[in-house]
């Protein structure tokens, strides 16, 4: 008996699982020790030898060693390499800069840009060595760096023919780039159209020498080579090729030319061979005997196979094909494609020829085409979802073609014979059960009314199918077709079809009807977003509203639905327009625009007040508008009551007059006038009156006057005499004049019409700015007053018509003044005389004669104005003001508008000083001694004499002048202290100043506080006496706002704490923290859990109002007792119905906890016990809880076990070798015959040992430290 070596299996499972199926089998059923003996491999066998050589002699692999093609030598990733540049070859040449400097720069950047390490070291012969680590790669790339960047360049050329070229290139040029990596050199070649053959190296002249030899020894090769094209019978190319490209193969390993034999697709005849003129001339010789051979020995055969079995005999990508020519050496000869012939011819050797026919016959008919009667409209059903029931089928016959074709009544089925008939079986089996069970129905419907059968996002549609359990089949729209297909469970299919035509019914009778609703609410009826339109929508989801595109101006919504739906609609959405209407009634009231502001309040608190009071929409006018108008909307009733509350504030402000006079209504049109026209020519002659009359067709008599006491009376009398003018006898005329013309016939302050007025009766109203007609002129009365009035003006016009040119004498000093700011004066005289022209003589001739050209009436006029101008300049003074400079800018006022009006009230001229400048005194300015300088005495500058900078001067007659200066002083600002708390002075500034900056804005005066580090309590206010006590009361009111403020903080930082397990703070805090943000809110207070370092981690802080901090404990509390309460239960679940009890994302178990109110927790990976589920809440909701996880348990743990054992079949054993040894008894190891260690007296290998059996990957030495020392950089 021979002796045997015995290894433990686990070694060599790989191994072991090659055995063949009579080994395995023997191995089972015990076999007695000679039979073992003799199935046992040997110990070659098993591991054969590692070659003694790496090749054969002629370069091919021996074919017998298993080993040979496996191994492979094992080489490190990381290699170094030493590069040396010569002194006279460096690029920086710097001694005393080692190590850094712009060659230390340049080495950092190398490094990085290609990952290589980089040591620099320094020759004796003042030359520079580099060694570079690194992968091999970044070697090479940092190689070229160094050369190219440190080392000085040079250049060559070298001459090859120009096909030899693309060779140095190499494909996608991957030659050329390692050359260039190689040589460490940039290598140009000459572009394909150019003629010239030089390549151009740059680089080192060691890389220089390199790369010409390189470039040199590729050529050389080429001129070696060879290229011969043979012409062979295309039929004979797959014996020279051999099945699967053996035979061709071999042959070019063997001669080492290449070969090129054109696929059979392509029908070409000539094989290319190139390579070395003598491996040419081989492969010739040898495919020749090839080629001869097989013509002479070669014989055919055809035979019929029909033309659908043409592509089993060739197989994917022709590899039966292969295989028949593998195994029989018979080439077979398919028709093309496009060809109807069936004949397929087999060539070869005779005696081979039976065999391939028998292959060919075979796999022809190893497949087969059948198909299976189907309805089309069950496709899908058999498809299943998502292609789900086929693919059941095609996992377990995976080589059956199962086709679908849209519109026929079956399946084809494709594949080997055996498959095909289970699969037919399996689908008939299918098509059977759908066709017992399912059943499918047409139905007619109007296609207008599909999309509304569909319903929006497919709401309707999809509700029916879900109900149903059906599939219904709508055509779209561009097939115009009325047919709607409902296929499923026969009683599905019949309930949707009869709600389908129930609600086409439906709409057959639905209606139509326009809405007449004003453009103007349609923005409001849709609402922010459509959230007020989705409301309605919702409320009448079977009504369809259409509202017109805002561009169109239409008035037209369009409701679309049932009938009793649209009028319900109709009539909702006509409340809801009536509400709107009776919301959007509109007063104007007249308010004096300095009384704006108060209307406002302190940051719009009184307008916000009566806004929210009586539920109204106030608008007032911009602030550089010049109306006077607050518009209020809202509801009648409530724009009154806002009317009055704003009327009211205007009273308490200034002495305003309300009167209401009793005027028929029947004339209020009249004494109004067209656009408004008369009522404001008499306000604006009454100093601004405000003229209320009552809503046209209200019939109310009482027309309403409000302003100051002595205007209203004087409005009262004019309206109250028109009034009775126009009961008994009124008449108006229209006159035309030039509106140039229009200031000369009122007159300066209205002196001139009211002389008319007053001599006639009559009223005359001038257009005004706003009015299109600028010549029109109204003149209103008693018939004979109106009469006298159109003389006297036309009078007037006619003489204004009639141009005069008159002179006067002007003392040449007084023409600057005329002439002065590019003649203002001049243009007023024009303005207010009727346009006459003015001219004064040119500057610089001593003339004194001033042309005057215009109406005569208006010259006249002139002439007088300009003579009292003269007399005022001849009785001007000047005056002095002493007012100190620092008030200066305070008096002007914003762009000088105070100064201006000043000027404009008194007819003064007024001058402000120069601002004095700061001047240090002059270092080398003389000493002076004994009060002389340079010989010379100065007065001492009197103390009490104002200062040039403070004197304001005023030149005008002198009563105005003392009148300018009163009311220059009145503008001096003055200045009052106010006590506020330091502590508060922070809160008055506001953020940014915003807070001061406010204050002083509203009440017009400069407020100065203390700088924080003087910690003083007094705030100063500086400004005009009449504003200081208006801000010195709102300052004082801001005051009692902030310590009313600091009250309420020192009363909302109560703090109260309480004691409370920590185990219990997550259930107090609640999900995402809901339950404690309730209490927060509900409570108004501050809740602070304690941190994880806190000492104290049972107290909770509650801050807030004391009685609220005190209900948000209680709330705590009784949270807390209820948990108290809870008791926590464990229960054993089947760890493997965890999942599907939680849920996706834990839906599941949190339906479960919200409907039995309990906290149910499952195990971590990894617990001790993975089926212990712990329950917690009130012990009668646990019990409950814990029968429905049981229910569920049971209820799940059978489809566990169900799917388990169908795992089973469906998927392959994984223990297949450990059943095998069961059987098998006590694992004997791996054994071997013929061991070494048996035949010697070796010892058997001890597999558990790392010297006997070493392991791969054993930690690799610690690095040895750089030859070059430790790093520079």
């Amino acid at each position: 008996m021979s002796s045997v070596a015995v290894l433990t299996q686990e070694s060599f499972n790989e191994h072991r699982s090659g055995l063949l199926p009579e080994q395995v089998k023997a191995a089972v059923s015990g076999p007695s020790n000679t039979e073992e003996e003799d199935t046992l491999p040997t110990y070659k066998d098993a591991f054969p030898p590692l070659p003694e050589k790496p090749s054969s002699p002629e370069g091919v692999q021996e074919a017998g060693n298993a080993w040979t093609a496996r191994l492979k030598p094992l080489k490190s990733s990381i290699i170094t390499q030493v590069f040396h540049v010569p002194l006279e070859e460096r690029k920086y040449k710097d001694m005393n800069q080692f190590g850094e400097g712009d060659q230390a720069k340049v080495c950092l950047d190398i490094m990085h840009k290609t990952g290589a390490h980089l040591e620099l070291s320094m020759a004796k012969d003042q030359g520079l060595s580099i060694m570079v680590s690194g992968k091999h790669d970044a070697v090479m790339k940092a190689r070229k760096e160094i050369v190219s960047r440190l080392q000085t360049q040079a250049s060559a050329t070298v001459a090859i023919p120009k096909e030899h070229h693309r060779f140095v290139i190499g494909k996608s040029g991957e030659k050329l780039q390692e050359l260039e990596l190689k040589t460490a050199t940039k290598i140009q070649i000459p572009r394909p159209e150019d003629p010239s053959n030089l390549i151009k190296i740059s680089g080192t002249k060691e890389g220089l020498e390199k790369a010409k030899h390189e470039i040199l020894l590729i050529s050389a090769e080429q001129d070696k080579r060879a290229v011969e094209r043979l012409n062979i019978e295309k039929v004979f190319h797959p014996f020279l090729t051999g099945a699967y490209n053996k035979l061709v193969g071999e042959l070019m390993q063997e001669t080492g030319a290449r070969i090129n034999v054109p696929p059979p697709s392509v029908n070409k005849t000539e094989i290319v061979i190139t390579g070395e003129k003598e491996q040419v001339a081989l492969a010739i010789v040898k495919i020749k005997k090839i080629y001869e051979e097989k013509k002479k020995n070669a014989t055919t055969i055809a035979v019929e196979v029909k033309k659908s079995q043409h592509k089993y005999v060739i197989g994917p990508k022709g590899n039966t094909l292969q295989e028949i020519l593998d195994r029989t050496g018979v080439s077979v000869e398919i028709p093309p494609l496009d060809s109807s012939s069936e004949t397929v011819i087999l060539r070869g050797e005779p005696d081979r020829l039976g065999q391939a026919l028998t292959e060919v016959y075979a796999k022809a008919n190893s497949y087969t085409v059948s198909s299976v009667s189907a309805p089309s409209w069950l496709h899908r059903f058999i498809i299943g979802k998502k292609g789900q029931n086929l693919a059941k089928i095609t996992q377990q016959m995976p080589k059956v073609h199962i086709e679908f074709t849209e519109g026929e009544d079956k399946i084809t089925l494709e594949g080997p014979t055996k498959d095909v008939q289970i699969v037919q079986g399996q689908i008939e089996v299918i098509v059977t059960d759908l066709v017992s069970r399912m059943d499918y129905t047409e139905i007619s419907v109007d296609p207008k009314f599909h999309r509304h059968l569909i319903g929006k996002g497919g709401a309707n549609i999809n509700r029916i199918k879900e109900l149903h359990k059906v599939s219904v089949r709508i055509p779209p729209d561009n097939e115009k077709s009325n047919l709607i297909r409902i296929e499923g469970d026969p009683q599905g299919v019949q309930d949707a079809k009869k709600e389908l035509l129930e609600l086409a019914s439906r709409m057959e009778n639905e209606r139509t009807k326009d809405m007449i609703i004003e453009q103007r609410f349609h923005r409001a009826i849709i609402g922010q977003k459509g959230e007020k339109i989705k409301e309605v929508r919702d409320k009448f989801p079977e009504v369809i509203i259409n509202f017109p595109d805002p561009a169109q101006k239409s008035d037209i919504v369009q409701l679309r639905g049932p009938r009793t739906e649209v009028e319900k609609c109709s009539k909702f959405m006509q409340k809801m327009v009536a509400e709107m209407v009776e919301n959007s009634h509109s007063v104007s009231v007249p308010i004096f625009k300095q009384f704006h502001k108060n209307i406002i309040g302190k940051g719009g608190a009184n307008i916000k007040k009566i806004r929210e009071e009586t539920n109204t929409k106030i608008d007032l006018p911009a602030e550089n508008s010049n109306s006077e108008m607050i518009i209020i909307t809202g509801k009648k009733a409530n724009c009154e009551a806002a009317k009055i509350r704003i009327l009211a504030i205007q009273k308490e402000l200034a002495n305003i007059t309300e009167v209401e006079v009793s005027i028929p209504s029947k004339l209020h049109n009249s004494l109004i006038g067209s656009k408004g026209r008369f009522v404001r020519s008499i306000m604006e002659e009454c100093g601004g009156v405000h003229i209320h009359f009552p809503t046209e067709g209200s019939g109310i008599d009482a027309v309403t006057i409000r302003g100051s006491a002595e205007e209203v009376e004087k409005a009262k009398k004019q309206l109250l005499s028109l009034a009775e003018e126009k009961q008994t006898k009124s008449h108006t005329v229209e006159l035309r004049a030039k509106p140039e013309y229009h200031k000369f016939l009122i007159g300066k302050g209205g002196g001139n019409i009211r002389k008319v007025r007053d001599s006639t009766g009559a009223r005359i109203i001038f257009p005004t700015a706003e009015d299109k007609d600028q010549e029109l002129i109204m003149v209103i009365g008693t018939e004979e007053a109106v009469a006298d009035a159109q003389k006297e003006l036309e009078a007037l016009i006619k003489s204004l018509d009639n141009i005069v040119e008159d002179f006067m004498i002007v003392d040449p000093k007084h023409h600057r003044f005329f002439v002065a700011r590019r003649g203002q004066v001049l243009r007023d005289i024009a303005d207010e005389y009727g346009g006459i022209i003015v001219s004064f003589p040119r500057t610089g001739t001593q003339s004194d004669k001033v042309t005057l050209k215009g109406a005569k009436d208006c010259v006249e006029a002139a002439k007088k104005r300009i003579l009292e101008l003269i007399e005022d300049l001849d009785a001007q003074v000047i005056m002095e003001c002493v007012i100190p400079q620092k008030f200066h800018r305070s008096i002007m006022g914003p762009k000088g508008s105070r100064i201006q009006q000043i000027t404009k009230d008194h007819s003064v001229q007024i001058k402000f000083p120069d601002r004095e400048e700061q001047q240090a005194p002059s270092a080398d300015a003389s000493v002076q001694e004994n009060g002389e300088a340079n010989g010379d005495l100065k007065e001492p500058a009197d103390p009490s004499a104002p200062k040039k900078c403070d004197v304001i001067v005023l030149s005008g007659r002198k009563e105005r002048c003392e009148a300018a200066v009163e009311a220059l002083k009145a503008l001096v600002p003055l200045t009052i202290a106010v006590e506020v708390p330091f502590e508060l002075h922070r809160y008055i500034i506001g953020q940014k100043g915003s807070g001061i900056r406010k204050m002083m804005d509203e009440f017009e005066v400069n407020i100065q506080v203390p700088a924080p580090d003087l910690e003083s309590d007094i705030i100063s206010i500086t400004g005009l006496a009449s504003h200081l006590d208006r801000a010195k009361e709102g300052l004082l009111e801001r005051v009692k706002e902030l310590q009313g403020e600091q009250e309420d903080r020192a009363l909302r930082s109560f703090k109260l704490t309480i004691t409370v397990d920590p185990k219990y703070h997550p259930k107090i805090i609640g999900r995402k923290g809901a339950i404690i943000t309730q209490i927060r809110n509900e409570h108004e207070v501050n809740i602070q859990f304690p941190e994880k370092n806190d000492e104290n981690q049972d107290q909770i802080t509650i801050t807030g109002y004391e009685q609220n901090a005190v209900a948000a404990r209680d709330s705590i509390q009784a949270i807390v007792d209820e948990l108290e309460e809870m008791i926590s239960e464990d229960i054993t679940l089947d760890s493997r119905v965890h999942a599907r009890i939680i849920g996706a994302r834990g839906k599941g178990i949190r339906k479960i906890m919200d409907e039995f109110k309990v906290d149910v927790r499952f195990p971590q990976g990894g617990a001790a016990d993975p089926n212990l589920v712990t329950v917690t809440g009130r012990p009668e909701h646990v019990d409950e809880a814990i029968d429905h996880l049981l229910n569920l348990e049971e209820e799940y743990i059978a489809d566990v076990v169900d799917n388990e054992a169908k795992m089973a079949y469906m998927k392959p054993s994984g223990s297949t070798a450990g059943s095998m040894e069961e059987q098998r008894g006590p694992s004997k190891g791996f054994v071997v015959r013929e061991a070494p260690w048996t035949t010697s007296n070796e010892k058997a290998p001890d597999v558990s040992s790392s010297e006997e059996f070493p392991s791969f990957g054993t930690p690799v030495a610690a690095a040895k430290s750089s030859p070059w020392g430790p790093k520079r950089f």
